[in-house]
């Protein structure tokens, strides 16, 4: 690969790393200016993001919080979920999806993923029982769940609908944003994400009581704002109704929310331009399988996701050890929920999980962020079709 600079990836020398965080010039003149302020959290940024995102995916509501596992948790415990509830949460997704529900008092119970990696609604009506109250279906890598037919189950069996965004700020589903479809819908802002805080998340509602609750327990329970509470009457003066945690979006996380979100769609279609370019010289590869036949334009092309199959000449470990030598980090997304020993513990399975299961032997995650240059995703390629072509 010519004309490129060796990256440092968590200390290790690499050409290809699997992410480079898109921060610019304007991004980091935002933050100072913040920095410079006498309000570092809770003050007129975070007001200023959660009313950008409201405009953007078009909800009524949106709070901003810590992380998205803060938000599912505190979506989670808004819809009333308590000890000895169900909630169906797909098996290829990160752990924070499965955790949120434990530390909200309820019992995950792991259901099958269909061929886009998404949930699949034949497993969630095999795992239905009389305690399960909630679904969580997670719009993987970007690309919508078919949310029709999960709300439809969701309506047969009086079920809420907590979507776990996390990869999908810019996906829409029949021209709605995801997350505004169902009861709750949380967002991610990690630095991977498709635009970022740092850390940080935000719950988008267009019921009016989940807002309030989240609002309020993000905070502590507190009833008044900082804002308020110094800008008239005594600040010591407010009321706990009920407990709640310190899940705050500060301000200059919330700065760097606001700065990132006006580039929304432009790096959104870089990771499309990228994604694209992979699709098309990767393709006609025996063995190896590309998420082809997508819809770009509600796709926010979070991840590229490839399948080294039983047919191809080496297997997705081997093929991921010889990318690895080459200086090219590729990862998997996800280790399934039912291996770890916590969720074998205190989640429940109904379904034999059989797609899932054959979809992690298969897949792996090339790097993909809006900077990536054609010369990098040239060398990726090259590398994959020395040892699989």
């Amino acid at each position: 690969m010519k004309n490129k600079k060796n990256y440092s990836f968590y200390g290790k020398s690499t050409k290809v790393p699997f992410f480079v965080p898109f921060i610019d010039k304007s991004d980091i003149l935002e933050m100072k200016k913040t920095l410079n302020s006498t309000v570092l959290t809770n003050g007129p940024k975070l007001k200023q993001f959660e009313t950008a995102f409201r405009k953007v995916t078009k909800a009524k509501f949106a709070v901003g919080v810590s992380n998205a596992t803060s938000a599912l948790h505190l979506s989670l415990n808004a819809i009333g979920i308590e000890q000895g509830d169900e909630v169906l949460v797909p098996n290829l997704t990160f752990a924070a999806s499965a955790n949120s529900i434990i530390l909200a008092g309820g019992t995950p119970v792991i259901v099958d993923v269909n061929e886009t990696m998404n949930i699949s609604s034949n497993s969630i009506r095999k795992a239905i029982s009389k305690k399960t109250k909630a679904i969580m279906p997670v719009h993987f890598a970007g690309l919508s769940c078919q949310m029709d037919e999960i709300k439809d189950i969701a309506k047969a069996n009086s079920l809420k609908i907590v979507e776990d965004c996390a990869h999908a700020i810019g996906t829409k589903f029949k021209s709605k944003h995801v997350g505004t479809i169902g009861d709750a819908g949380c967002f991610s802002f990690y630095p991977t994400k498709n635009i970022s805080t740092i850390e940080g998340g935000m719950i988008i509602t267009n019921d009016r009581k989940i807002a309030k609750n989240v609002e309020l327990a993000r905070n502590h329970g507190i009833t008044r704002t900082l804002m308020s509470r110094y800008s008239e009457g005594k600040p010591w003066e407010y009321d706990i109704r009920e407990p709640g945690y310190n899940y705050r979006l500060d301000e200059v996380r919330a700065t760097l929310g606001i700065s990132q979100l006006k580039k929304l769609k432009l790096l959104n279609q870089k990771r499309k331009n990228a994604f694209v370019y992979y699709n098309k010289f990767l393709s006609g590869i025996n063995g190896l399988l590309t998420p082809t036949g997508l819809d770009f334009k509600d796709h926010s092309c979070h991840l590229y996701i490839i399948r080294v199959s039983k047919n191809a000449k080496i297997n997705r470990d081997k093929l991921y050890e010889n990318l690895s030598k080459k200086g090219i980090i590729t990862s998997v997304h996800y280790k399934p929920l039912a291996t770890f020993t916590v969720f074998k513990q205190k989640a429940k399975v109904r379904d034999k999980l059989v797609r899932s299961k054959e979809l992690f032997r298969e897949i792996l995650s090339l790097p993909l962020y809006p900077n990536i240059t054609k010369v990098e995703q040239d060398f990726v390629i090259k590398v994959i079709r020395q040892h699989l072509a």
